[in-house]
């Protein structure tokens, strides 16, 4: 009969969480520039800031930061989630009572 390593919830998220640090470090190194609109209003705002405004650099930095709420939310709901299923001797030993 086969066995299988179990994995507790801690060592899991741990490595998912390194895993995906990496993926995003990796992955977005390389990218110098990134543009967060659609052509038209890329266009739109390259040609506003070529005549001196400058809104076109906050509607990008507004949609970027758009992007990052469901990303926060997600962690937001792994940092819940582990918390919540934690094992409580793994809370206990990590602050012992001097």
């Amino acid at each position: 009969m086969k066995t299988f390593k179990k994995f507790n919830m801690k060592s899991l998220l741990v490595r998912i969480f390194v895993i995906g640090a990496l993926a995003i470090v990796f992955l977005g190194a390389p990218i110098k520039e990134a543009n967060a609109q659609c052509a038209m209003c890329s266009l739109t705002a390259m040609n506003s800031v070529e005549n001196g405004n400058t809104q076109g650099k906050t509607l990008n930095k507004g949609i970027l930061f758009l992007l990052s709420c469901p990303f926060l939310a997600v962690g937001l709901v792994g940092f819940v989630w582990y918390k919540r299923y934690q094992d409580p001797k793994e809370s206990q030993d990590q602050n012992p009572v001097l």
